[in-house]
């Protein structure tokens, strides 16, 4: 809304200094400093509310150092994150742009079924939540949405570099780097030197039209995207400021992955896929980092409020929906190693269990508990040392995806 405000004001009355607002960097970091100032003032007063509320988390014992006390500590604390992040987007963006609707959609669409999903919990004195087939429901429903809109919608266009051979010198004496902006399913695979990946070659059997009907394959991967890193993110919700500061890490990460991309000097010179008005994505990004840092700071052992599904589960699809829309989807292994971690320690457990269950007679585990960090309070460590070197792991993971822009 100011963007177009001041848009205005320069347009109509030349107001000095109202051109600033035209910079993404200037909004970004505008965002940033706006929605960490939001999660940190109002954060107090809406965790207040929420124990007035008596909208506090019950706990079942495992049997795990310290978590009987947590009982009655607030939850539902990821409207924090939600606010804090929507406020300065509707203030700073440029809301006509297709990949800020998209995050939009997916910030609420998400923060409702978490929200269902807690309210129950709390209100309906319904440990399980929201039924599973109901949350499917609505991951898949998202993933056809935003990859349908990320397939059909013409803003959603590409440049690639021309090969050295066929770059030419144009009249004004530049060199044309990139070819012209068009449609395409292609997306980056990380370490290699010719790293795309083109979604359409997989249904290139359909003939010579092939891709048209590349929508067969990509959307079904943004749906099994969106379902995994969510899930990934709310597994990972498990200890004080694991899931928001493994989160903010990598979000830091992908804010840089999006300014590359949607800046056409630095796409050049680390030749990289440029995808145009996709740098907008960056307030968007900045604001949710900042709104992940505030939360933090209420969050940390010993946590005076917790995200709750609310929260972990609007992450999860905020962080998988950049990664699809920036061509960065096959890099989160990397960048998201604790949330594949998390998932992956689930998997093989319950999997392994029911294997041996059904071959011995009896169930048994590959770690004391899963998720992963159960395992190590399991192991007696404290919860503070296993978050900050999850954090430690999570920092190492998000420099090795950004260095991939260069190694391969």
């Amino acid at each position: 809304m100011l963007y177009y405000l001041f848009q205005y004001l320069e347009n109509e009355f030349h107001l000095t200094g109202a051109s600033v607002f035209q910079f993404i960097t200037f909004r970004s970091a505008m965002a940033f400093i706006l929605s960490l100032l939001i999660s940190m003032v109002f954060g107090k007063r809406i965790i207040n509310y929420l124990q007035k509320q008596q909208v506090g988390e019950s706990i079942r014992d495992l049997g795990l150092v310290g978590q009987v006390q947590k009982a009655g500590t607030p939850t539902m604390g990821g409207v924090i994150i939600i606010m804090a992040t929507l406020i300065p987007v509707l203030l700073l963006a440029r809301l006509e742009n297709i990949y800020i609707i998209i995050l939009l959609i997916t910030t609420v669409w998400m923060g409702l079924i978490g929200f269902a999903d807690d309210y129950i919990k709390v209100f309906k004195k319904d440990k399980a939540g929201l039924k599973g087939i109901f949350k499917v429901v609505g991951q898949v429903g998202l993933g056809l949405i935003v990859g349908s809109m990320l397939y059909f919608h013409p803003d959603v266009i590409i440049k690639e570099q021309l090969p050295k051979g066929e770059q030419i010198v144009q009249q004004d004496g530049k060199i044309k780097v990139f070819g012209d902006e068009h449609k395409s399913m292609k997306t980056t695979v990380p370490f290699l030197k010719d790293n795309e990946l083109d979604y359409a070659k997989a249904v290139s059997f359909l003939g010579d039209d092939y891709e048209d009907y590349a929508w067969l394959i990509f959307i079904p991967v943004v749906i099994f995207i969106i379902t995994a890193v969510s899930n990934g993110a709310n597994l990972t919700d498990g200890i004080d400021g694991l899931a928001a500061g493994s989160s903010a890490i990598m979000v830091v990460a992908l804010a840089v992955f999006a300014w590359v991309s949607g800046n056409i000097i630095f796409a050049d010179y680390l030749d990289v896929m440029y995808i145009p008005k996709s740098g907008e994505m960056v307030v968007f990004i900045l604001a949710f980092a900042g709104a992940l840092i505030g939360f933090l700071w209420y969050n940390t052992f010993p946590a005076q409020v917790f995200m709750g599904d609310t929260g972990s589960l609007t992450i999860g699809g905020i962080i998988a929906v950049i990664a699809i829309a920036i061509r960065k989807e096959l890099l989160l292994p990397v960048l998201a190693g604790i949330f594949v971690v998390e998932n992956l320690s689930v998997v093989l457990q319950v999997g392994y269990f029911k294997y041996t269950k059904n071959k011995y007679g009896e169930g048994r585990r590959i770690f004391k508990m899963s998720p992963l960090h159960h395992h190590y309070q399991k192991l007696k460590y404290h919860e503070s040392k296993i978050v900050t070197r999850f954090w430690i792991v999570g920092i190492l993971l998000a420099v090795l995806a950004i260095v991939t822009l260069k190694l391969r």
